[in-house]
């Protein structure tokens, strides 16, 4: 199941009301994740709390939170092209390689580490 708990900011911390479900608070937005779940153990069991989805909405100045929004977006649009990145680098490392090139050439082909091809190659290995 999903909770949003939105966080607002006192002066020991910070209050977290689970939407639906109740409140309760936390030192930092580090730990709110950890304080939630732990409430919904108390209410719902170990399993439920386990398996809860939660998103924690701080309640920020205006602009604020939808920056982060942003910023949150880019980050995971980064994290898959380079996933995607990854994926190719690791299939053109074993071309180059079954074309005759040396691991140092493919490395100063790509410009990266012989080390970083050597991860590659294992990388493609560990797929197989």
């Amino acid at each position: 199941m999903k909770y949003t708990v939105t966080a607002s900011r006192w002066e020991r911390g910070w209050e977290l009301r689970i939407e639906g479900v109740g409140a309760t608070q936390s030192r930092g937005l580090a730990d709110a994740e950890k304080m939630v779940r732990s409430y919904l153990r108390m209410d719902f069991g170990e399993e439920a709390a386990a398996a809860a989805e939660i998103e924690v909405v701080p309640v920020l100045e205006a602009g604020l939170a939808e920056e982060i929004g942003a910023v949150r977006d880019e980050i995971a649009e980064l994290a898959d092209k380079q996933r995607g990145a990854a994926v190719r680098s690791s299939a053109l490392v074993r071309k180059l390689r079954a074309a005759g090139l040396s691991g140092a050439d493919t490395a100063a082909a790509l410009k990266v580490s012989p080390q970083r091809v050597s991860q590659l190659l294992r990388r493609t290995e560990k797929a197989s």
